[in-house]
């Protein structure tokens, strides 16, 4: 049994992405040597690839610049008030939101800077936030 199991494991996990795999890699590195990658550990890799997945959020709060706002108006602390207690889940919603990746680059949230503008419409009761995902900037009116 040992022997059957360790062998359907191994065509599973090998053998039967084999080929796959091989065009796959060929691709990758015709886009960026093996040389360039092998100075990384496997776990550095992934976050350079995928980008980071957990955050501190309160990281990400310092990290703001404000534009007719400041981080005392009261606008601003219902936000990050309401911010602060939406699970995990949606505040890497408000993310693709904002930038349109639910990912940090490699980076880190050290290096992500955003910014929370004031439309400065004419009735921002009847105004909704947007963002402008290019320029990492939230809209977020009165």
């Amino acid at each position: 049994r040992k022997e059957y199991v360790d062998l359907y494991v191994n065509y599973m996990f090998n053998k039967s992405v084999q080929k796959p795999f091989e065009d796959f890699m060929k691709g990758f590195l015709r886009g960026c040597q093996a040389r360039n990658w092998k100075m990384f550990f496997p776990e550095e890799l992934q976050v350079l690839l995928q980008g980071y997945t957990t955050f501190d959020w309160h990281l990400l709060e310092k990290n703001v610049i404000y534009r007719a706002y400041t981080k005392l108006d009261q606008t601003i602390r219902n936000f990050w008030t309401v911010f602060h207690k939406l699970p995990e889940e949606k505040k890497k919603m408000f993310l693709v939101f904002l930038s349109g990746s639910d990912r940090i680059s490699g980076y880190g949230l050290e290096c992500f800077k955003f910014w929370i503008a004031d439309p400065q419409v004419e009735n921002p009761d009847e105004s909704l936030p947007y963002a402008n995902t290019c320029y990492l900037i939230l809209f977020l009116p009165r």
